[in-house]
């Protein structure tokens, strides 16, 4: 059975930084497109970044390109989002998501981290 353990949120000042990370017990880590995405009060569900275990690629909604990195650590069956010059338009609750491509049901998600960002 497949995991998902997100941690890392928190209240932090605008400009602040904050790191969430995401752990699975996914034997095979590195077949899965990893990544995080968010839930504002009164919005839908958004995709903020992944990164693709298989070759290393990556994708940022653009609203928050260059301030946030996501990163994945295979022997810690890990993958991290780094958020760096925060803005109160990044609060929202934080999902992470693991995705097989090309396995059916493969698509797991953490249980949610909340990030509030102060103005």
């Amino acid at each position: 059975e497949v995991q998902l353990q997100a941690s890392g949120g928190g209240l932090v000042q605008a400009g602040g930084s904050l790191r969430l990370s995401c752990t699975t017990s996914a034997f095979t880590f590195n077949d899965y497109v990893v990544g995080w995405f968010r839930q504002a009060p009164g919005k839908e569900r958004e995709g903020v970044s992944y990164i693709d275990n298989r070759d290393g690629a990556t994708w940022y909604v653009d609203s928050v390109k260059g301030r946030f990195t996501i990163s994945s650590d295979s022997a810690k069956n890990t993958v991290y989002l780094r958020m760096n010059s925060l803005k109160s338009e990044d609060t929202a609750i934080y999902y992470c998501n693991f995705r097989r491509p090309g396995v059916w049901g493969a698509d797991y998600w953490g249980q949610g981290t909340q990030v509030t960002v102060s103005s």
